[in-house]
C-alpha cells in the first residue's frame, strides 16, 4: 500500500445561510496551497447548517456542484454531510465522491443525537468503500461513534480508515476527544474526525493512528489539516500488535461468542428500567430537589415523620 494524504477542512458554519460556496473557496485554498493532496473531508452539516428544514431529496444541486470540484480537482471527497429528504422521512446523509466526479456511496447516519436531533430517522447500513491501491475506508457521523459496535463492524467489515464528519458545539467535547483515540486503538485503524464552527461546532478536529495516538489535534480556529497517513500502519498494528502489545482484532475474533444482550427479543431488564429517552426538563429537577427535601426531613425525623410534611 503507499501512502495516501488527506485534508480535513474545519471552517465556521452558518445555520441562516448557505455555506456552499465557501466550502467551494475553502477546497481551491486547500488544493493550492497542497496539490498532494488526494482526498478533502469537511465537518457534519457543513453544507446547510443544523436546520432540518433544508433537507432536500438526493441527488441534488448540492452533490452535482460536489462533483464537479472533486472531478475539477481528481480527488476523492467527503463534503459533511446533509439533511436528506426521502419518502416523508428526513436522514443525515453523507456522500462520497472519487476523482471522476461519481458517487461512489452514500451513508446514513445511524445514531441521530436523540433526544436533540429531533425529526431525524437513524439509518441502518454500513458503509465502506476501497480506494483501488490504497486501502478501504469507513463513513461515520458525530454521534455513531458513542456507540462502539458500529466502528467495531466497520473494522470488522475490513476499514483500515474511519472517516467522520462530527458537528459537535457541547461542553462534552473533551470526552469525544477521548473517544476517538480509544476507537482508534481498540479497532487499530486511523480516525479522521473533522467538527466545524460556530453553529457547526467547537471545533477541536482530531486525528488519530491505529496506535491511537494523536496525529494532530486543533483549536477553536479555521483550519486546513493535511496529513500523509501510511495505511500500511494498520496492517502492521493488526497483524503485530498496538505497540507490539494487544492485538484486539484477533482477540475479538477468537472468543467473539454468544454476547447474549445483542440476541434478537433478549430481556433487557436493567436498560428498560432507565425509562424513556427524552430532553431533561426543569420539572425533572424541581422532582429532584422535592426527592432531596423529603430524605432531609426523615434524616431530622426519623420517628415522627409520615412523608406529608406533618409530624
Amino acid at each position: 500500500m503507499r501512502p495516501f494524504a488527506i485534508a480535513g477542512i474545519q471552517m465556521k458554519v452558518s445555520a441562516v445561510a448557505s455555506n456552499v460556496e465557501m466550502m467551494k473557496l475553502k477546497l481551491a485554498i486547500t488544493m493550492n496551497l497542497y496539490p498532494w493532496i488526494e482526498m478533502v473531508m469537511f465537518s457534519e452539516l457543513c453544507a446547510y447548517g443544523p436546520l432540518t428544514h433544508t433537507a432536500v431529496e438526493m441527488p441534488c444541486a448540492f452533490e452535482s456542484e460536489m462533483r464537479a470540484m472533486a472531478k475539477k480537482y481528481g480527488i476523492w471527497l467527503l463534503p459533511g454531510s446533509i439533511f436528506e429528504k426521502s419518502e416523508g422521512k428526513i436522514y443525515n446523509t453523507a456522500t462520497v465522491i472519487n476523482p471522476e466526479g461519481e458517487i461512489v456511496t452514500r451513508y446514513r447516519k445511524m445514531f441521530p443525537f436523540y433526544p436533540y436531533e429531533v425529526g431525524v430517522t437513524p439509518g441502518s447500513d454500513f458503509c465502506v468503500f476501497d480506494v483501488p491501491e490504497v486501502g478501504r475506508f469507513g463513513v461515520s457521523i458525530c454521534y455513531d461513534m458513542w456507540f462502539p459496535e458500529t466502528i467495531r463492524t466497520l473494522a470488522s467489515m475490513g476499514a483500515e480508515v474511519i472517516l467522520h464528519p462530527t458537528m459537535s458545539g457541547t461542553i462534552d467535547r473533551e470526552i469525544e476527544l477521548s473517544i476517538v483515540r480509544a476507537m482508534a486503538s481498540v479497532n487499530q485503524c486511523f480516525f479522521f474526525d473533522v467538527n466545524g464552527l460556530d453553529t457547526g461546532g467547537c471545533g477541536r478536529s482530531i486525528v488519530c493512528g491505529p496506535d491511537g495516538r494523536i496525529l494532530h489535534q486543533s483549536e477553536g480556529t479555521e483550519e486546513i489539516i493535511p496529513l500523509e497517513l501510511s495505511i500500511e500502519r494498520v496492517k502492521r498494528s493488526r497483524e503485530r500488535g498496538i505497540l507490539r502489545l494487544g492485538q484486539p482484532l484477533k482477540s475479538f475474533r477468537d472468543h467473539i461468542g454468544q454476547f447474549s444482550i445483542y440476541q434478537p427479543n433478549a430481556p433487557k431488564p436493567y436498560l428498560d428500567s432507565l425509562g424513556p429517552l427524552i430532553k431533561p426538563s426543569r420539572l425533572d429537577k424541581l422532582t429532584e430537589l422535592k426527592i432531596k427535601e423529603n430524605t432531609l426531613e426523615q434524616q431530622i425525623y426519623p420517628v415522627h415523620y409520615k412523608g406529608d410534611g406533618s409530624i
